[in-house]
């Protein structure tokens, strides 16, 4: 039975790509993805125990993904499909379990790969389970996007995650040279200029092998330096996506390196942000978040900064505006750093949820009706501004909640002073209450 998505006659090697020649015939082939791929990584286990299960590869473009699928199925003895999630709907599904369920009757397994599986909508992806369960079909999907939040719980309890990283730049170096005894040639490179290019590829191999090509494609009398590289190629375009996974990891990057005073690490990711397409308010709103969450009162004037960056960033605009936020990101990392005022504030919500409703002490509640002062409201309170030294140390918690310690500063920045201060209003009120 001829499969739907089976491909025609294989095509003369000159007009395939070159990325397609060098795909790898064997795992022991492949570049890179040892954590997956090693004797005691999860893949090599499964393949050495014949144990192999549903997958989900996790991982950025251009790592082997459906290179590591299809050599699996080769390696299984399994039937391989390839589907796509963009392009596949619910009756080409049931076409492909349908052909899977009668080669299964033949005695022949199949691995169903599913590209951007992501993609898959929540009903789809359930409808994956049943063929699953009853081995019908082995699943590897693949997907650039975080699993936990885009597949569902259910599928994930059925597949394993292996993580596939970005190529570094040995191999690429490795995969460069692949590429030239394929094409049976040397770039006509210099050295800076051949390291300018894997840089260019931005760890994804299918992208560097289409740059290799275009490059020995060339005519040159002498090798290329850097510069002339840069004058014939651009540069591949940053993998950023504004809604997905690399925009909570660049941020969540930029906030921990003003939290560690890395004023240079808090610059490049801003800058990796900004070169990525993020919109600069977003960086404005989370740089100000940033300045009451981790400097907080050891600076007060750290927020001040943030809000006047934002405000002039909204009168020059981009990119002019955008230095004003630079500094203010630069001024972030090398403030004091305290997170007392934020801790206490959690901790305060904490108490107000156990606490429930219970009321103010009468003595600190207004009494503007005869009732409410026969029911004893203001009686006894201490006016502060005529106790000594202002402070009266009156108690204001309920009656029934024991006194909470909640801010508790740092002794950095101001709020060393911030400290000797409630210091000071500690002891008068162990004083005036005993």
């Amino acid at each position: 039975m001829v499969d739907l998505f089976d491909t025609g006659a294989a095509e003369p090697s000159r007009n395939r790509p070159l990325a397609d020649r060098l795909r790898p015939k064997s795992l022991a082939e492949v570049i890179g993805q040892g954590q997956v791929l090693g004797p005691e990584a999860p893949l090599g286990a499964m393949l050495a125990s014949d144990s192999l299960s549903s997958l989900v590869f996790w991982g950025p473009p251009g790592v082997g993904k459906t290179t590591i699928a299809r050599l699996l199925a080769d390696e299984s003895d399994l039937h391989f499909v390839q589907i796509s999630a963009i392009f596949t709907g619910v009756p080409e599904l049931k076409k492909v379990f349908e052909a899977a369920r009668i080669r299964r009757q033949n005695g022949q397994g199949t691995l169903l790969f599913v590209d951007e599986i992501h993609r898959f909508n929540k009903a789809q992806q359930d409808g994956f389970l049943p063929h699953m369960e009853d081995g019908t079909i082995l699943l590897v999907g693949a997907t650039t996007e975080n699993p936990s939040f885009e597949l569902n719980a259910a599928l994930l309890s059925r597949a394993q995650v292996l993580v596939l990283e970005r190529l570094n730049l040995v191999e690429l170096e490795h995969l460069t040279q692949r590429a030239e005894q394929e094409l049976g040639r040397t770039l006509p490179l210099t050295g800076s200029a051949r390291d300018a290019l894997q840089e260019m590829a931005d760890g994804d191999g299918r992208a560097l092998l289409n740059l290799v090509e275009q490059v020995a494609a060339w005519s040159c009398d002498a090798p290329l330096d850097s510069e002339a590289l840069g004058k014939r190629l651009m540069r591949r375009a940053t993998k950023y996506d504004k809604s997905g996974d690399e925009h909570y990891n660049l941020i969540s990057a930029l906030h921990k390196s003003v939290r560690g005073s890395d004023p240079d690490a808090a610059l490049y990711w801003f800058a990796r942000m900004l070169t990525g397409g993020e919109d600069p308010r977003y960086l404005a709103r989370r740089i100000t978040r940033m300045a009451v969450e981790d400097i907080g009162l050891a600076d007060p004037q750290a927020q001040s900064v943030c809000l006047h960056a934002w405000e002039t960033y909204e009168r020059l605009g981009s990119p002019e505006g955008e230095l004003a936020l630079a500094q203010a990101v630069t001024y972030l990392a090398l403030a004091p750093k305290s997170n007392a005022g934020y801790a206490g504030f959690k901790a305060a919500m904490r108490l107000a949820k156990q606490t429930g409703s219970t009321p103010p002490p009468k003595h600190i509640l207004n009494a503007p009706t005869g009732l409410m002062k026969d029911q004893g409201y203001g009686a006894g309170y201490a006016y502060d501004h005529d106790a000594e030294d202002g402070f009266s140390g009156q108690n204001y918690f309920p009656d029934d909640v024991k006194r909470p310690v909640l801010y508790a500063p740092v002794e950095r920045g101001f709020e060393r002073e911030l400290k000797k201060r409630l210091d000071y209003f500690a002891r008068l009120r162990t004083q005036r209450q005993g």
